[in-house]
């Protein structure tokens, strides 16, 4: 895939758009430093993000101005960005039928449990949160540091589905 003159556009779908897909929009932009822009959206948005999403972001110091819960028909116009990726982080958007996207995007699956879901105390339900915040943020490097534009779209596909199918690592790094 050649290098486009602008950076990556990503777009992270899930169901509601409230928990992992508004994390790894966040991830994208802070670990791609310019290399990506990344977009986040839901086939039934909630309207609203999980507040412990938001806090979490915080206390690791990245922005949340502007996340927000949206539908990913605003991404299926014609008059929005290309998307040069598409990647599903929840297992029942990953089933659905997606609209017909702008360009040809290379798209891939990389399937997280739903920390909005998790029940318990509040301890146990940040303790989710943070374990999809550092496995999407492992995910997102390993994906980050590939020659993106020294690849065609197929080897960028196999990569992609080889980062997605690896056991998902929540080991702590910087995000």
């Amino acid at each position: 895939m050649n290098a486009p003159s602008r950076p990556f556009n990503v777009l992270v779908l899930c169901t509601g758009n409230s928990a992992r897909s508004i994390l790894a929009e966040a991830l994208f932009n802070r670990i791609g430093q310019g290399k990506f822009q990344a977009y986040s959206a839901g086939s039934h948005p909630t309207g609203f993000v999980q507040p412990i999403a938001l806090e979490l972001l915080e206390s690791v110091g990245m922005p949340t101005e502007g996340l927000r819960s949206k539908n990913w028909d605003e991404f299926a116009r014609p008059d929005t960005p290309h998307m040069d990726f598409i990647i599903t982080v929840c297992d029942r958007a990953h089933g659905e039928v997606c609209p017909l996207w702008p360009g040809t995007p290379v798209s891939a699956h990389w399937g997280f449990p739903d920390p909005a879901a998790a029940s318990g105390d509040e301890a146990h339900q940040r303790y989710a949160y943070n374990e999809v915040l550092h496995g999407l943020s492992n995910r997102i490097r390993q994906f980050a540091s590939l020659p993106l534009e020294a690849l065609d779209a197929l080897a960028i596909k196999r990569e992609m589905d080889r980062i997605g199918s690896e056991p998902i690592d929540t080991t702590e790094r910087s995000a």
